[in-house]
């Protein structure tokens, strides 16, 4: 997994061909010390400036994806291995998200839901909605892709999970390695969302996230971002949380369904898995958010 514990930022100047005065920013991360992000940070300032000054247009800035996530490291669940399980990370948003090296997350985004007639057949008494329905059958669809997945390859279990935007599933009976092309095929039959694909990828980690997003909770997104570039920034952004999290506990993030396909759960998994389930108040029959 790549997550960094140190960032930076620098800036850096060029002037354009036509005399423009171009200005740049950059973050770069370390995991061996702050000097060391500084570092980074400033000599990627300069050849962003350097490439500028000589094209007289700035450089795009990397995809999502391509270079670690700069998001604070909130809490590490080891391994029998030494090294961390999963990684607690805290994003944008302000939400906690949940990071593992080997325990597989799915995430399938559907259209905004619009109650049909019937979910009809296995797929009602999947989600236990006695004929309720689904979004205009993609939630149908996608389950059916993972039943179709799942018979294909016997053995495999997932526990399905619904979000606020669509469904969630975790892996249970096996351990998968996040920047395979086993799994990108996975992802990819699931319906998963290729920016996410790109990502599990690149950071070599699957991501789920545990904590309801702000606006669906009634607060407005955090005033700042980590690294707080100020003591007033942070200490901003520590009132945010305290109101965030006092509100959040109203909410649920998903809510576990029924399990696909083999139930028995792996040993690497099941902590993980325990861990998920607490955090996000699966059984709580809270609102989703």
């Amino acid at each position: 997994m790549k997550f960094l514990r140190y960032w930076a930022k620098a800036s850096a100047k060029a002037t354009a061909p036509d005399g423009r005065t171009l200005a740049f920013a950059c973050w770069r991360g370390s995991d061996r010390s702050l000097d060391d992000a500084q570092t980074s940070a400033r000599m990627a300032a300069e050849e962003v400036a350097a490439r500028a000054a000589q094209s007289g247009e700035p450089t795009r800035g990397y995809l999502y994806g391509e270079r670690p996530i700069r998001e604070e490291v909130v809490r590490e669940l080891g391994s029998g291995d030494g090294g961390p399980a999963a990684v607690v990370t805290r994003n944008s948003f302000g939400c906690l998200v949940l990071n593992t090296a080997r325990v597989l997350f799915v995430d399938v985004d559907l259209p905004p839901a619009r109650l049909a007639a019937s979910a009809g057949g296995w797929i009602a008494r999947l989600l236990g909605r006695g004929g309720q329905g689904s979004n205009d059958g993609a939630e149908a669809q996608a389950l059916e892709r993972l039943d179709a997945w799942v018979r294909a390859h016997p053995g495999v279990g997932f526990r399905v999970y619904r979000t606020r935007a669509g469904l969630r599933y975790l892996g249970t009976s096996g351990i998968f390695e996040p920047a395979s092309a086993g799994t990108e095929a996975l992802l990819e039959a699931l319906g998963c969302d290729p920016l996410y694909v790109r990502l599990c990828r690149a950071q070599r980690s699957f991501r789920a996230r545990l904590t309801p997003k702000p606006w669906r909770c009634g607060v407005v997104r955090p005033p700042s971002q980590f690294p707080h570039e100020s003591a007033e920034r942070e200490e901003a952004f520590r009132r945010w949380l305290e109101r965030y999290e006092a509100l959040s506990v109203r909410f649920a993030t998903c809510a576990h369904v029924s399990t696909v396909g083999a139930e028995g759960v792996h040993g690497e998994v099941e902590p993980i898995l325990r861990f998920h389930d607490e955090a996000t108040r699966t059984a709580s029959g809270l609102a989703l958010a």
